[in-house]
């Protein structure tokens, strides 16, 4: 027989070894709708970190503060204890702004990384003519220092972090590279998924000089010598443990990268199955499968 008492015991113990258990993932997202306009990433952005926490995994979640979102509508606010540090972009110092909202009936926070230099144009990463803005790798850098350098301030260490497109693909190089001796990173693994979201022109040619510095060599951005489409995601590959392919369709030069890195790689899944199959796929990365 179980007295009440060791019940009781034995309930709070299996609750703290929950809690210890419990995995930690980090999504760090281009899109979120209803942030921004429904879209085959924002969907995701959307209900992918729902659906994760629901299976009983802990989330923190990112996107940009472009100028398109409806701060008043969405009840952003500014999280003062966050914010207040400049991260340097090719020498220059920029304010990093970080804000935070909730999707009530997700019972989800969605932080956002902000500076009036790069994210208050009321564009996402194309102007008004379609074309990419010039300095769509300093926005891309900026953004992903700018979520690490938060989660480190959070005092919060994901066992996995999974960068969406092309916008999220410095993370894995950061991680690896500049972050590497951080103890919140330090076990992190990265899952970087890849999108139908190619752009024509190139990045400035001065991008490796913008990444290089006392952690990060000319020569681990060496794919970068060419700043295109494909070789931002030769980088993003190269440093990542793992790829998605987000869209049914990606670009073949990319999906030939894929095939050659011998990562473990999830394919498109649909919309009614992927949150499942990405939470195996986490755990398949973690080692947990």
């Amino acid at each position: 027989m179980i007295y009440p008492e060791k019940l009781l015991i034995l309930q709070n113990q299996n609750i703290l070894k929950d809690r210890m258990e419990k995995k930690k993932i980090l999504f760090i997202f281009q899109e979120i709708t209803p942030y921004l306009p429904e879209s085959e990433k924002s969907k995701i952005g959307r209900f992918l970190p729902q659906g994760i926490q629901e299976m009983g995994k802990e989330i923190r979640t990112f996107m940009p503060r472009y100028g398109l979102v409806n701060e008043r509508r969405n009840q952003l606010h500014e999280v003062i204890r966050l914010s207040g540090m400049n991260l340097v972009i090719d020498d220059t110092d920029h304010p990093l702004i970080i804000k935070v909202a909730s999707i009530q009936t997700a019972r989800m926070q969605v932080y956002f990384i902000d500076n009036e230099d790069y994210f208050h144009r009321k564009f996402t990463t194309l102007d008004k003519e379609g074309k990419s803005f010039e300095d769509n790798d300093e926005r891309a850098i900026f953004y992903a220092k700018g979520v690490l350098e938060t989660v480190i301030k959070l005092r919060w260490a994901p066992d996995l972090i999974h960068c969406q497109g092309w916008f999220g693909s410095i993370v894995p190089l950061l991680i690896k590279k500049s972050y590497a001796d951080d103890p919140l990173f330090a076990n992190s693994k990265v899952v970087y998924s890849v999108h139908n979201d190619a752009f024509s022109e190139p990045f400035d040619k001065e991008m490796m000089n913008k990444l290089t510095n006392e952690y990060i060599s000319k020569d681990d951005l060496s794919a970068l010598e060419e700043p295109d489409y494909l070789n931002i995601n030769k980088l993003a590959i190269k440093y990542s443990d793992g790829i998605i392919k987000g869209s049914p369709n990606i670009d073949p030069e990319v999906e030939n990268v894929i095939q050659e890195s011998g990562l473990p790689v999830l394919d498109y899944e649909s919309e009614d199955e992927y949150v499942e199959a990405y939470n195996k796929f986490y755990d398949q990365v973690l080692g947990d499968e």
